[in-house]
């Protein structure tokens, strides 16, 4: 490939990690907005603006932990190509259309794991994974919404104790309020760990690509850019999602809302400063099930929660499915 046409490609690839970056905000804006959407403290439109611009300023607040694990801590550096971070992002975009035409709140990040980590295996089979770094993103599927959960349950038991004797219109009064701190928290965490997904899906090709020099960092415009077309993808939303997020799984209070968003971002902070590219979509999905599950079992409506694990399941193998057969594609048109 001649150095002309490698340095298209790289563009190329750029532009689709930037178009995959935004459809992670949009296939994911229910993630920041579902809550104080469904308990009616904000409209819609209101409420992307607010949970854009978090979404936007959140690279100020953590590192560049989470893009270096998707850059160097999941597939051997040395064995990624142009070829392979391009069938990734491939095959997590259309994974992401097809879970958002038919609202099911599946993982971006896990769809764009499972694309790198399909396209590694078609090129040179499983001996260049990292499978200590798998185990953690692997780990986290689990440990994520559970941890979401349990925070939940937590922080709604110790507020429904601390506010047990105020009058409830007070009470909803002071949680509606509350709400705009929790949304943006959650639009941090949001903005912080997903975007940075997308850092190092760009940071790797431009080190494969001898872009970067000897030593593999995440450049500042990559950083800026990447938080700024999120919120972008944030701002225009993903409205059947929200419906399902907000509405169908349980119904939400301010003060549920609230209980729920704090979990969420809480358990999203604590995974970004260790470096874990988690699903903000389950972390988000477990806390509202572990609110809505102090109503009582009945509160909850598991069906759609089945549904929406299906989803996760289906996820990493499915993108990366899709991922292998682009990679194959493109060897054989030679590109």
């Amino acid at each position: 490939m001649g150095l002309e046409s490698s340095l298209s490609l790289v563009v190329t690839t750029i532009g689709l990690a930037l178009l995959f970056d935004f459809l992670n905000g949009f296939h994911d804006a229910a993630n920041s907005i579902a809550a104080i959407v469904s308990t009616r403290v904000l409209k819609p439109q209101f409420a992307v603006l607010w949970a854009a611009f978090f979404n936007f300023i959140a690279f100020l607040f953590f590192g560049v932990h989470v893009a270096s694990t998707i850059a160097t801590g999941l597939v051997d550096p040395a064995v990624l190509t142009i070829q392979i971070i391009l069938s990734g992002l491939l095959g997590a975009i259309v994974w992401n259309i097809f879970t958002w035409y038919y609202g099911l709140p599946s993982s971006s990040s896990h769809a764009l794991i499972g694309g790198l980590l399909g396209a590694s295996i078609a090129h040179a089979g499983t001996q260049p994974l990292n499978w200590y770094g798998i185990s953690k993103v692997l780990a986290f599927i689990v440990i994520s919404p559970l941890l979401g959960m349990f925070m939940g349950i937590i922080l709604m038991t110790l507020t429904a104790r601390l506010f047990f004797y105020s009058h409830p219109s007070r009470v909803d009064s002071w949680f509606r309020n509350m709400q705009f701190i929790s949304s943006a928290f959650i639009s941090l965490g949001h903005g912080s760990n997903d975007a940075q997904k997308t850092m190092g899906i760009i940071a790797a090709l431009l080190y494969s690509a001898n872009m970067l020099g000897e030593h593999f960092y995440v450049p500042s415009w990559v950083v800026i850019i990447c938080n700024f077309v999120i919120a972008l993808g944030t701002f225009f939303g993903g409205w059947r999602i929200v419906k399902t997020m907000g509405m169908k799984i349980t119904k939400l209070k301010p003060i549920s809302g609230f209980c729920s968003d704090t979990a969420s971002a809480l358990t999203l902070s604590f995974a970004t400063i260790l470096g874990i590219p988690v699903s903000t979509t389950h972390t988000v999905t477990g806390a509202i099930i572990g609110v809505g599950s102090l109503n009582g079992f009945f509160a909850v409506r598991w069906g759609v929660a089945k549904n929406i694990v299906w989803a996760w399941i289906l996820t990493i193998p499915a993108s990366g499915c899709v991922a292998a057969l682009v990679w194959g594609a493109l060897k054989i048109i030679r590109i």
